[in-house]
């Protein structure tokens, strides 16, 4: 059993390297090295057709929800392995691909694994948001305690998470926690805390405009700058700010 989970697994990964560097541009590598402020390569792909390639992929290798558990971890596993950031983009992508029972509670040692080696926006933001995100959605029992523990870990790339795992909640967001997780860590200087605080509040604005701007006008001081800004943003469109 696992000798055919790696077997397929390697055909899925496989087949995304391929095509990957099937798609490489050195004209672009060099400008999306730049930008990410990254020693990492690129292939030079960028995001539309890294993600068409695994969409491809993933339609070509149909996966059964009750058995096919170990072959996502794997695919993803390999993937993140390789060295060009466009194959490590591709396993965030394919873990999303597979939608429902494979984004799954039993995923979050993985996808705080990749949080902990990405520890750059561009990994951390769709883990949080589209991965993280959904499982605390649906098992809030078991996953809460988890992001509780996650808003004091000495990686801040695991408190960003823990911030912007509440995004894309709407209606089912749990305002009281989100507005306590925010407040927790408004004191600290980092940009990037600070800057999900603000989207976080934003997305939840879409939902209750209402108790953010109270929110933000009650905590104004200890609020940052940024995050005000950020908070507010959707407010003033809707003229509940200033």
């Amino acid at each position: 059993m696992t000798q055919d989970i790696d077997t397929r697994a390697q055909r899925i990964a496989g087949h995304i390297q391929t095509q990957l560097a099937a798609a490489a541009d050195p004209t672009k590598a060099g400008p999306m090295q730049a930008y990410m402020k990254t020693d990492m390569p690129f292939y030079g792909v960028q995001a539309a057709a890294r993600r068409q390639i695994v969409k491809a992929v993933a339609a070509d290798n149909p996966l059964d929800p009750k058995r096919d558990h170990g072959v996502v971890r794997r695919s993803v596993e390999l993937l993140w392995a390789m060295p060009h950031r466009e194959e490590k983009y591709a396993a965030i992508t394919l873990a999303r691909s597979w939608r429902g029972a494979f984004i799954a509670p039993h995923m979050m040692d993985l996808y705080e694994k990749l949080i902990r080696e990405g520890a750059w926006w561009d990994f951390v933001d769709e883990l949080a948001i589209h991965l993280v995100g959904p499982c605390l959605l649906r098992d809030r029992e078991h996953i809460a305690p988890l992001i509780e523990k996650w808003l004091t870990d000495d990686d801040m790339w695991i408190r960003r998470s823990a911030l912007l795992a509440h995004n894309r909640h709407k209606k089912d967001t749990d305002g009281q926690t989100l507005l306590r997780h925010c407040l927790t860590l408004a004191h600290e200087p980092h940009f990037f805390i600070r800057k999900a605080i603000g989207w976080a509040l934003r997305e939840y604005s879409y939902t209750a405009p209402q108790t953010v701007a109270d929110f933000v006008r009650q905590h104004h001081d200890a609020l940052s700058k940024l995050s005000r800004k950020e908070a507010t943003r959707r407010l003033i469109k809707a003229g509940l700010w200033p």
